[in-house]
C-alpha cells in the first residue's frame, strides 16, 4: 500500500496514511468526536511518540495499557478522549495479532466479496456498521481495494461522486464539501426533532 491520502490535511501524517494499513485503521477507529484531521493525524503522533516513523499492532498491543494512555494524552492529546480511545486502539491491535498475525492489511486481502469484506470489518474492536462502511468505501475509493460488491456493501458512502465521509476526502475542496453534507444532515436530524 502506497498511495497518496489527504485525511489529516498534513504531508507527514497522511504519508503515514497512504503506506500503512495499520496507521489507516486506527485513524478509522479515531474518527469520532474530532474533526476529521485531528483524528487521522492521530496514527503519525502515536509512531513519533513511540520513536518510529510507523505502527507497530505487536508493540501497540503489548504495551503497558497506563503508559499507552499516557502517551496518547501528552500534549497535544491524540484524542479527545486520550484515555479511552488509547484502550480502543490497543484493542484494535490485540485483535490483529490475535485474528491476522498482526497485519492489518491481512483484513481486505484476498476477500472474496464485498460482503464479506464488510463483515471482517464490522469484526473489528470499535468498527460498528457505519464505521466500517465508512472504511470499506475508503478502501475501494482510494486504497484500490475493489472485491466484488464492494460498493453496495458501503452503503451509501460506496456512492460514486458523493461527499459523506472520509472516504471521499481527497483535498481541502472535497473536505469541505464532506463538512457541509454533515451539516445539512445535522440541520435536518435538528429540524426534526420535537420541541
Amino acid at each position: 500500500m502506497d498511495v497518496n491520502l489527504r485525511l489529516a490535511q498534513q504531508p507527514d501524517a497522511d504519508a503515514l496514511l497512504g503506506r500503512s494499513p495499520l496507521a489507516a485503521l486506527v485513524g478509522m477507529l479515531l474518527d469520532q468526536q474530532v474533526p476529521m484531521e485531528w483524528a487521522f493525524a492521530g496514527p503519525y503522533t502515536i509512531a513519533e511518540r513511540l520513536g518510529g516513523d510507523d505502527l507497530d499492532a505487536r508493540e501497540i498491543a503489548a504495551y503497558e495499557p497506563e503508559a499507552f494512555a499516557a502517551l496518547l494524552s501528552a500534549k497535544p492529546a491524540v484524542h479527545r478522549y486520550p484515555g479511552s480511545m488509547a484502550k480502543r486502539v490497543q484493542q484494535l491491535c490485540q485483535y490483529l495479532v490475535e485474528h491476522y498475525d498482526g497485519d492489518a492489511a491481512a483484513v481486505w486481502e484476498g476477500v472474496g466479496s464485498g460482503k464479506e469484506l464488510l463483515k471482517r470489518l464490522q469484526d473489528l474492536p470499535g468498527f460498528g456498521k457505519q464505521k466500517a462502511q465508512i472504511f470499506l468505501a475508503l478502501l475501494g475509493k482510494q486504497l484500490g481495494v475493489r472485491p466484488t460488491g464492494w460498493r453496495e456493501a458501503a452503503g451509501a458512502y460506496g456512492e460514486q461522486g458523493a461527499y459523506r465521509s472520509a472516504a471521499d476526502i481527497t483535498g481541502p475542496e472535497s473536505l469541505a464539501k464532506v463538512r457541509a453534507h454533515k451539516q445539512e444532515l445535522k440541520a435536518a436530524k435538528k429540524a426534526r426533532k420535537p420541541l
